[in-house]
């Protein structure tokens, strides 16, 4: 076990009143050694907490004056102090085993750890959920928490794994709806394995065995140009519109018999089957945004102003793989400004931008790029068309990074925005969508500095890329007036 490590103090904080420094080591809080962030937030929320500092090698005590629930103003520097844990599956489809080679350590690490469901939206399996885990939930209500079902046949289940525990370590999603904790599922959907018949028999046991979900993403297999299962491949055309209409077949069954649908399609499957989008109120307040449900719906919505604020992403990076690693992929999800950074609280939200009328008028400088996936390319470029105005283009960026068909605005990487930044005009305006960012890098270990063109980042909603349209403003300058 590592013992937390203060990174920074705010100050004319508690902390920086106790004498917190950065560089000290957290040894304990009221006696108590903290094995993650999430009860290192409880114990400092509480009223004049007792800090036990390592420091030079001395052991000393700072006492903090503050009322209960009041911030601390101390960030440290991860999640889990004792160990992720990580994942013993060896599914398949895991995206983790797709991966190039030569990514920093950390992306290469799958967890399986129930804290960072909580924490960063991470899907667990349960293979490795055990008695205590479930006190701790349950008494702490560490809620929302992300689950992979992937189907509720157990042997299917089990095979899908490649995990004997596989095939029954769903009584945990069962003990965990029982004690009333909010549950989201996740069910990645390989051509062939569990798709077809398989999909609707998961269906139908999620009606009979967990009707308390709520919600359930389909969202379609990844495979990267790093795959090295051969059985494994994308979904065709026809699979995609199977899978929609499979859904959207069940979202009628679970509104007749629970008064909801539950269950959603990925954004993806629309747009590999040609499909349109269901209309935005049948996403019932979008609870599957971050996996790429909705996504679409929500940013026209947010873009033509029908929507006066960003609905996400809540939590940063949106994954719908499986197998996502402990920290990389996601911005932090804990409610209250907690995160594993600490305490960070996020000022300058796209929530506080005015929503401004979508009539833009012409700019009399530079034009302006917006750079996305090939899958936000097919979502952005009829808004920005519906503008009617010159200056104002959409650039697809092509993922040769991971190729196959990863082509989600989340995992464009530095050394593709590389390459198709090299080949556009200076002088012009490059927006790219913070989604693709953690902690100022891409995931190939680029950061903006590297890349040929000075870009803004916007936040990824489409009250944030409305602002940043405002004839001669520039998010930042936005930004910044509302944080003031």
């Amino acid at each position: 076990m590592s013992l937390p490590v203060v990174v920074a103090v705010a100050p004319d904080s508690a902390a920086e009143s106790a004498g917190l420094s950065p560089g000290d080591e957290i040894v304990a809080i009221d006696g108590e050694v903290p094995t993650d962030v999430i009860r290192w937030q409880l114990l400092v929320d509480e009223a004049d907490p007792i800090l036990t500092v390592q420091r030079g090698g001395l052991e000393l005590d700072a006492k903090v004056v503050k009322a209960a629930g009041e911030p601390l103003g101390a960030e440290v520097d991860s999640s889990v102090f004792d160990s992720v844990r990580t994942c013993d599956n060896h599914c398949e489809f895991c995206f983790i085993y797709q991966l190039p080679k030569g990514m920093r350590r950390s992306l290469y690490l799958k967890d399986d750890d129930y804290r960072l469901s909580f924490l960063y939206g991470n899907f667990t399996t349960l293979t490795r959920f055990t008695e205590a885990d479930l006190e701790r939930v349950v008494t702490e209500r560490l809620s929302p928490l992300y689950v992979s079902i992937h189907a509720t046949d157990p042997v299917v289940r089990a095979r899908m794994l490649r995990n004997p525990r596989g095939g029954y370590s769903l009584r945990w999603l069962r003990a965990l709806l029982d004690f009333k904790i909010e549950v989201h599922g996740q069910i990645v959907v390989c051509p062939g394995v569990n798709d077809g018949e398989v999909l609707d028999d998961t269906l139908l046991g999620v009606l009979d065995r967990f009707p308390e979900l709520s919600s359930l993403a389909v969202v379609p297999l990844g495979v990267s140009s790093h795959n090295r299962e051969p059985s494994l491949r994308p979904h065709t055309k026809d699979e995609a519109a199977i899978v929609v209409q499979t859904v959207e077949n069940w979202q009628v069954r679970f509104l007749d018999a629970l008064g909801r649908r539950l269950v959603y399609a990925a954004d993806e499957y629309y747009l590999l089957a040609g499909n349109p989008f269901p209309e935005a109120d049948s996403y019932e307040d979008f609870p599957m945004y971050e996996d790429g449900i909705g996504m679409a719906r929500a940013f026209e919505a947010e873009f033509t102003g029908k929507l006066l604020s960003g609905i996400g992403p809540r939590a940063g990076f949106f994954q719908w793989v499986d197998g996502a690693p402990a920290e990389g992929y996601r911005a932090p999800r804990m409610s209250g400004g907690s995160n594993r950074a600490g305490e960070i609280v996020r000022v300058g939200s796209p929530e506080d931008v005015e929503a401004v009328p979508v009539g833009i008028s012409v700019r009399d400088d530079a034009p302006v790029a917006i750079l996305t996936g090939a899958y936000g390319a097919k979502v952005l470029s009829p808004l920005v068309s519906s503008l009617g105005r010159e200056g104002v283009r959409v650039v697809e960026v092509e993922n040769l990074f991971f190729g196959g068909n990863v082509k989600v605005s989340g995992l464009m990487v530095g050394e593709d925005l590389r390459r198709a930044l090299s080949s556009e005009p200076e002088g012009h305006r490059y927006l790219l969508p913070d989604v693709c960012l953690n902690n100022g890098k891409f995931l190939d270990g680029l950061c903006l500095d590297d890349l040929p063109r000075e870009v803004e980042v916007v936040p990824t909603d489409g009250v944030a890329l409305r602002a940043a349209l405002k004839q001669g403003v520039r998010y930042a300058d936005v930004e910044q007036e509302a944080s003031t």
